[in-house]
């Protein structure tokens, strides 16, 4: 999808200094009403018709200061504060209606109708899981896929080149540095490409958003009835189920975070949550946490839980679980970065 069609598809911004012509021209067809304007616009040529038709199309309403700015002469009843006026797809119909030829409305309202559509796949299509992308880009030529991931959302893309391999992403990225204009021809094909394999790729999205789901609430299950469960899954569908323990964060995996980002969330548990979640981690895993705390949080840390006595099993889970948790609310705002099921080779430099 080109710049100009992204422009079309957004509704137009109400600062009259950022105002685009044609949406100035819109607003001014607008306030002329449909008769004068109609008459107006029959002096037109098809592909500036066009253009205001679509400016028009995504105005909504007008506030009356913004209208007074855009005319040059305003009427009495816009100076009297009354002067809004709403733009919308019907008014831009009706208008044409009065002079064009039905079958030249319908061509130029299918013609937006097609821009919306082609928005909402390009949408649909960088919404898919990176993985999924890049795996369809594999079998694409090198130009074909430039012109694609310029066309999606440039976090999208940053995800999807690493993907692709070193080579790869080093030619396509110097494909998409030096691509000019896509020529229609050749983007309408691959947007029509794209509209089917999205539709079937329907089915593997939804498998996608499953696989999450399901380990968002293994996440918080009770961890021996994980356990439990984990056995006979793996026997009766290990494929799905190897998906799931994928995307699944747990309690072993803080270990595998830098120790920078550990010690973030150790600072940000609430009372006995951290001694508790200790008493249940496995020696080396205890070693590690102490060495995130400085030297007098960690003997504070100790002497708390010397002084505990027995604790309960489910109450070590439950204080695991929190501190999992507490680590994935600090990564949905940015603080820190989970590791992904990529990472689990990688070693942190410090």
């Amino acid at each position: 999808m080109s710049t100009n069609t992204a422009t079309k598809t957004r509704r137009a911004p109400f600062n009259a200094n950022d105002l685009t012509g044609p949406t100035k021209a819109a607003i001014t067809f607008l306030c002329l009403g449909e008769q004068a304007g109609s008459d107006l616009m029959q002096k037109l040529g098809t592909a500036e018709i066009e253009r205001i038709t679509s400016a028009m199309s995504c105005l909504g309403p007008i506030p009356a200061e913004v209208v007074e700015k855009v005319l040059s002469e305003f009427t009495q009843r816009v100076i009297s504060g009354t002067g809004s006026v709403v733009g919308s797809i019907a008014t831009a119909e009706s208008m044409l209606r009065r002079f064009m030829p039905e079958e030249q409305v319908s061509g130029i309202l299918e013609g937006l109708k097609n821009t919306e559509r082609e928005s909402a796949m390009w949408k649909g299509f960088g919404a898919l899981d990176e993985t999924v992308i890049a795996n369809y880009l594999k079998d694409e030529h090198d130009q074909t896929a430039a012109a694609i991931l310029n066309n999606v959302d440039t976090a999208v893309a940053a995800k999807v080149l690493p993907l692709l391999g070193p080579e790869r992403m080093r030619d396509i990225a110097e494909r998409m540095i030096a691509m000019e204009a896509v020529p229609l021809h050749m983007m309408q094909q691959i947007e029509e490409t794209l509209k089917q394999d999205i539709l079937s790729n329907a089915m593997h999205t939804n498998s996608v958003e499953t696989h999450q789901r399901m380990a968002d609430l293994f996440n918080q299950l009770d961890g021996q009835a994980f356990e439990d469960l984990s056995s006979e899954l793996d026997k009766r569908i290990p494929d799905a189920f190897q998906a799931i323990k994928q995307r699944m964060f747990v309690f072993d995996d803080l270990f595998r975070l830098p120790m920078q980002d550990l010690a973030q969330v150790m600072r940000g548990l609430d009372g006995a949550t951290l001694p508790l979640a200790m008493r249940g981690a496995k020696k080396d895993q205890r070693d590690h946490l102490m060495e995130c705390l400085p030297q007098r949080s960690r003997q504070m840390l100790m002497d708390e839980m010397a002084a505990t006595g027995p604790v309960r099993g489910r109450d070590v889970r439950a204080a695991q679980a929190a501190m999992v948790e507490y680590a994935k609310s600090l990564a949905d705002e940015g603080v820190i970065e989970l590791p992904s099921s990529s990472d689990e080779d990688d070693e942190f430099i410090e």
